[in-house]
């Protein structure tokens, strides 16, 4: 029989999960949600944003083992599962929640492969979001080398969260719980979203400067 706590989690992803695709933190391509339990897992089934769109039942989350294999539930286990349980297992004692998302601003920085610096004082706490080494999604490679960059941040997890880039691919954070993966998700994504206006404002104030050369030119010959 399930205990309070797994079914409290179960409810629990069904509400982040929601939250996450209202806010294009995550899309109907993927991104995943897991929460550790003891030695169980309720995590988020596989193609939760193309056939659920993120409107999850807690009845809908599934019940694994640490070694992925689904105790309770209909649908199949998450194909990214191989990273929550990679770093479950590796940094459980640190932390019990990991949200893998797909968040809109923090995709350009995956897809330019770049690491994402904070330029806000409530992302200071993550320090510079590193990008992992490449792998296809869904190897056990992947999460080899998420863990890898995640490593020694064991400290950040405990706080509050750490947080990786897969490259061309999206956005894990493993943290504390799962408000603060949410949260964490959220103010990465921001900070990202401001890095890439700030690019923005820096071109229109060339833009500016060129205009202000044109106005000078033009009435230089008196056709201003």
């Amino acid at each position: 029989m399930m205990n309070e706590e797994l079914r409290r989690a179960q409810s629990h992803i069904a509400e982040i999960g929601t939250l996450l695709f209202q806010r294009q933190l995550t899309d109907a391509a993927g991104g995943n949600i897991s929460v550790r339990v003891g030695d169980r897992l309720a995590m988020s089934p596989r193609y939760a944003g193309m056939n659920y769109h993120w409107q999850l039942k807690p009845n809908d989350v599934l019940i694994v083992d640490l070694d992925g294999n689904v105790l309770e539930g209909m649908g199949q286990i998450s194909r990214e599962a191989k990273v929550h349980l990679a770093l479950h297992r590796e940094f459980g004692e640190h932390g019990q929640a990991v949200i893998h998302c797909h968040a809109r601003n923090v995709l350009v920085f995956a897809a330019m492969n770049r690491p994402l610096p904070p330029v806000l004082e409530a992302t200071l706490k993550f320090g510079e979001i590193p990008v992992a080494e490449f792998a296809p999604s869904h190897t056990p490679q992947l999460s080899e080398h998420i863990a890898a960059v995640i490593r020694g941040q064991e400290a950040r997890i405990r706080k509050h969260a750490a947080a990786a880039i897969a490259p061309w691919h999206g956005l894990f954070v493993m943290a504390k719980d799962l408000d603060a993966a949410f949260d964490a998700a959220e103010r990465i994504d921001t900070n990202a979203y401001c890095l890439l206006m700030g690019e923005m404002m820096a071109a229109s104030d060339l833009l500016a400067a060129q205009r202000s050369a044109l106005q000078q030119g033009a009435a230089a010959y008196g056709k201003e």
